[in-house]
């Protein structure tokens, strides 16, 4: 596992409540390199933060750990199968 995976794996895991639910994936496009983060649904909001911050900060840091092994390292977040969008919110804006 490269290092930028590792530490993506290791804080994630750091701070959900299902850790093993946490899956990455690595791949090298033109662009750099893709990390795509897949988490437990209930793990979601912890992932992204109030107003997205966390979601922020991990490719904030993910950045810092591609420079250092001269790469640009982008982060994309799985919108998980059972999340708050996959349902259909009722006029009265209940799930």
């Amino acid at each position: 596992m490269e290092p930028d995976q590792a530490f993506l794996e290791y804080a994630v895991k750091a701070f959900v409540d299902n850790p093993d639910a946490v899956e990455t994936t690595r791949t090298i496009d033109p662009m750099g390199v893709l990390l795509t983060l897949t988490v437990h649904p209930d793990d979601m909001g912890k992932i992204i933060g109030k107003n997205g911050k966390t979601a922020e900060a991990l490719r904030i840091l993910l950045r810092v750990v591609g420079m250092k092994g001269n790469a640009r390292v982008n982060l994309k977040i799985n919108e998980p199968v059972g999340g708050k969008r996959d349902h259909e919110i009722s006029p009265d804006n209940t799930i």
